[in-house]
């Protein structure tokens, strides 16, 4: 069992522009290519940091507005700072927060959350430039087919993980929803196996009827376990 790693789930073909690139010059590659935040590279080809639309935008806010509909947003010092810069180094979000290719999508998408970002450059030992990830690129994990998901529990969480037999409990899968029911030999395999189901790309929720014929006593029993949404 393996989760899907961001070599095969990043953009290769990235869109990107230098530390001197100008402020209009970020906009019209932002448009062209119609993407939302490009990295900012510096001479060797590292990125230093990522610029956004958002990064862009500030420059507009920041502007009087004679109609006075709108109040004029307070930026921070830095805020500010950027919202008068005028090329890719002095407008851009930085350091830039990276990722590897040999990552998996869990570490991936814990760092997103962690540091609030959208998107992570992949590099590579170097720290050069390899492709970038977004979060909708690691969404793509939920539009597994339900039978691949289906066999990757049956073979390889029950068969080569936990040693079961296909006969002890049946797997059920539809739009990434895993249903199990059968039957395992101790009660503490259970919250194991929902678990590691749990785990699989591509799976939204576990439920279970699984019975079981002995508690960690060793004591002979036959009692349903009830479900775990």
């Amino acid at each position: 069992m393996d989760h899907r790693r961001i070599s095969e789930l990043m953009t290769h073909d990235v869109v990107s522009v230098r530390v001197d690139t100008p402020f209009k010059e970020i906009a019209r590659t932002l448009m062209e290519h119609n993407v939302s935040a490009v990295p900012v590279l510096d001479g060797a080809g590292r990125p230093a940091g990522i610029v956004s639309e958002a990064d862009l935008l500030r420059k507009a806010a920041d502007r009087s507005d004679l109609s006075g509909r709108t109040p004029l947003p307070h930026l921070e010092a830095w805020e500010r700072a950027r919202a008068e810069g005028r090329d890719a180094g002095e407008i851009m979000s930085a350091p830039a927060v990276c990722a590897h290719p040999e990552w998996t999508v869990v570490e991936a998408a814990r760092l997103m959350a962690v540091q609030n970002v959208k998107r992570l450059p992949v590099v590579d030992e170097a720290d050069r430039l390899l492709g970038i990830v977004s979060r909708a690129d690691l969404l793509r994990v939920f539009l597994r087919r339900d039978p691949a998901i289906r066999e990757e529990i049956t073979h390889d969480v029950l068969g080569t993980t936990l040693g079961l037999a296909p006969s002890d409990v049946t797997v059920e899968v539809t739009e990434g929803q895993v249903f199990l029911r059968g039957t395992v030999d101790d009660s503490g395999m259970i919250p194991v196996l929902v678990r590691l189901c749990g785990s699989v790309d591509g799976v939204v929720s576990v439920s279970e009827r699984l019975t079981y014929r002995a508690d960690r006593t060793g004591r002979d029993v036959r009692a349903g376990s009830g479900a775990v949404p």
